[in-house]
């Protein structure tokens, strides 16, 4: 079954290569979707891909790459929306 995540990340998750890790990460899994700093120091990802396989990017994104730290995700669980055909790093 397949399903959309979208994720808040607070922290320090921006300036620690937080999206290139995402991104990496998700395309092992093959999952679909975007990672995109935001204005008040989140970052914000969208995830499409089987439930298995999102879990498992939900997980890495509540520990986040070496130099990062995570305090909090704030997850929303959807239907897919089909919308994207690869997972890419907003600017």
């Amino acid at each position: 079954m397949r399903t959309r995540l979208e994720a808040t990340v607070r922290g320090l998750v921006q300036g620690v290569f937080f999206r290139h890790y995402t991104r990496q990460i998700a395309q092992e899994l093959g999952i679909l979707g975007t990672v995109a700093n935001q204005p008040d120091g989140t970052v914000f990802v969208t995830a499409e891909g089987s439930q298995e396989d999102v879990n498992k990017l939900l997980e890495w994104l509540k520990r986040g790459p070496e130099l990062a730290r995570v305090d909090h995700v704030v997850v929303d669980w959807s239907k897919p929306l089909g919308q994207t055909h690869d997972f890419t790093i907003l600017r």
